[in-house]
This record gives structure tokens, C-alpha cells and sequence, in this order.
């Protein structure tokens, strides 16, 4: 073979490497495992543990948030800040990369977002110590909660 049909054949190869990692990382980042759902929402597609996984950190959510509007109601700033840092970023990072790359891109966005509101309401709540302010935040961050629930729902394999 000819130096230049080596060259050629060599390119050739890093073009299909490059279009293949492309795809990979359109389908990890970007699309995720979706399906059209039977009520209008997406269906994002889990392994049965993965799911578990991810109802199970909703539920502490509303366990979380159950807390923080009970120190509210009780004008205790330091507990409500204490329930809202349970449910930041520190969360999210307890989330298998398996699991993250089949969620597509807006589900990431929702997610990270809400992780890091109740951060900033942690932090606003410890230091301004405005119960009103502290329940303003709630309420934004809550209104992300009902855009993506209702937007997705989470189906196993078997469950299509």
C-alpha cells in the first residue's frame, strides 16, 4: 500500500472513530433513553434498580421538603437550612453515571437546577434568616418538581 492510500485509509478510520463518539456522546449527554410515554410525558427507560434508585431520591425530596416547611411553619431558619442542604448538590453526586447518561439532557437540567436551589436556599436561609424569602425560594424550586414531573416518567425494560 502507498503511503498516501495508508494516509488516506488512516483518516478514513479516524473519521468513523470520531462519528462513532459523536453518536455515543449525542446519546449519553443529549437523548438519553427515551420513549414516548402512554400519557404524554416521556418515558425515560431504567434498569429495575435504577429506577428504585431515582424514586427513592424523590421520596426523600418529599421527605426533605415535609421537614423544611415544618421548620418554617416553626420560624427555626437553621433547621430549614439543614433540611434544604440534604437535598442539594451533595445529592446528586451520589448518582451512577450509568443512570445519568440515560436521562436525557432537559431531565439533567431540571435536576441539576433543583440540587442546586436548595443549595441556594440553604445558604439564604443560614445567612438572611427570612422565613418568607426561604418559602419564596421553596415555592420556585417546587415549580421545577411539578415541570418535570410533568414531563417524565420512569419505565423499566419490561414495562414498556
Amino acid at each position: 500500500m502507498s503511503p498516501a492510500a495508508r494516509n488516506r485509509t488512516q483518516l478514513a478510520v479516524i473519521a468513523v472513530l470520531l462519528l462513532a463518539l459523536a453518536a455515543l456522546a449525542y446519546k449519553f449527554i443529549v437523548a438519553g433513553s427515551v420513549v414516548p410515554g402512554d400519557d404524554g410525558r416521556q418515558a425515560v427507560v431504567l434498569e429495575p434498580g435504577e429506577r428504585a434508585f431515582v424514586l427513592r431520591e424523590m421520596r426523600a425530596f418529599v421527605a426533605g421538603v415535609q421537614q423544611l416547611t415544618d421548620a418554617l411553619a416553626r420560624d427555626d431558619l437553621k433547621a430549614a437550612a439543614a433540611a434544604a442542604r440534604t437535598m442539594g448538590m451533595a445529592a446528586a453526586h451520589d448518582a451512577p453515571p450509568a443512570l445519568i447518561g440515560k436521562l436525557p439532557l432537559e431531565f439533567k437540567t431540571l435536576a441539576f437546577a433543583t440540587h442546586r436551589g436548595f443549595d441556594a436556599l440553604a445558604a439564604d436561609a443560614h445567612s438572611l434568616g427570612d422565613p418568607k424569602h426561604t418559602l419564596a425560594q421553596l415555592a420556585g424550586v417546587l415549580h421545577q418538581c411539578v415541570e418535570c414531573h410533568s414531563a417524565y416518567q420512569f419505565v423499566t425494560p419490561a414495562g414498556r
